[in-house]
């Protein structure tokens, strides 16, 4: 049986040591129709005995993976899943087999993400290829789609969640950065992904707010969650924490500031580290919440020249004398 590696997702942070492969490039390239940057992930096994409750991924989706042939233009929506769910029905349909089979490849990552993000952990989906005999198994882990996870159709606030988490995901340099995932989940209590008081402290820093729709062609967008970083610093997740309000990262579309567009969660009278809303264009979306540690923000003068900082004379991450030298 072909295994397809399961997320780092729920898992204690040690798991997060794993060597990389990059068996998800492409896999946003699979939602919205347009091209971008190729990357990889860092895969973890199927042992499912270090799962855990809060929600430490690491990231490294393809921005690319989110584009053609995929999720929003002839994927999700039209392979049979938007509407029999991640059932065993669902999986059985001709539209399911057909899209998987365009490229199987990239229809095998991207299935590992969508059910990392929509079924809860302990739990798999399991698909035969009816074409190549080979039986593909891939593992739940966020729980964030109840619903369509148990094979009914999925609700417009699960193809939300799905689609933010998976925005969460992306890297565009292809690193593998653990980041800590937050939000709510579309059960019927709106129940929050659990996390600790050490996840916080761990990953203190506040990152972004990913919302958007890859199922009905809305595409997903992102904010910052902090200030744009100052010249003289850089990040490896330049997809959620941009340096400025022009920031590329295609296909997802930087909008702004997390604080000027979403809604923050609120248990009683205590403030929640998540946003329940986003509101975009006159829409509202439910988000994903990210945050990062310390060390993945970059700044020029540390002593090291990061893939993010250049040569120069200055000391901005471009002009980077102090880590990066003169330009030859």
């Amino acid at each position: 049986m072909h295994r397809t590696p399961a997320s780092p997702s729920r898992r204690h942070t040690t798991a997060l040591q794993l060597h990389a492969r990059g068996w998800l490039a492409g896999l946003l390239s699979l939602a919205l129709g347009t091209g971008a940057c190729g990357v990889g992930v860092e895969p973890v096994g199927d042992d499912l005995g270090h799962l855990r409750q809060s929600q430490v991924s690491t990231n490294g989706l393809s921005t690319n993976g989110l584009s053609t042939n995929g999720l929003s233009t002839n994927g999700l929506s039209t392979n049979g899943l938007s509407t029999n769910g991640l059932s065993t029905n669902g999986l059985s349909t001709n539209g399911f087999v057909t899209w998987f089979n365009q490229d199987p490849a990239t229809a095998d990552s991207v299935m590992a993400y969508v059910v990392t993000c929509a079924v809860q952990a302990g739990v798999a989906r399991q698909f035969t290829n009816p074409v190549t005999g080979i039986t593909h198994m891939w593992l739940g882990a966020l729980g964030l789609a109840p619903r369509w996870a148990s094979g009914l159709p999925a609700t417009e606030v699960e193809q939300q969640v799905v689609s933010a988490c998976l925005a969460a995901h992306a890297n565009k340099y292809g690193l593998h950065v653990p980041i800590s995932v937050l939000g709510l989940t579309t059960s019927e209590t709106n129940a929050p992904i659990p996390y600790t008081a050490e996840e916080l402290a761990t990953y203190n820093q506040q990152e972004a707010c990913f919302f958007g729709n890859l199922f009905d062609g809305t595409g997903v967008f992102a904010a910052n969650d902090q200030p744009y970083l100052s010249a003289d610093k850089s990040t490896p997740r330049t997809c959620g924490l941009a340096s400025g309000p022009t920031q590329a990262c295609p296909p997802i579309t930087h909008v702004g500031m997390c604080a000027t567009l979403c809604q923050p969660a609120v248990v009683g009278t205590t403030p929640q580290p998540y946003y329940e809303s986003c509101a975009y264009n006159g829409k509202s979306y439910r988000p994903i919440t990210a945050r990062i540690r310390s060390q993945e923000i970059y700044r020029c003068g540390d002593g090291i020249c990061q893939f993010t900082e250049r040569c120069g004379t200055d000391t901005t991450a471009l002009s980077c004398r102090a880590d990066c030298g003169t330009c030859p």
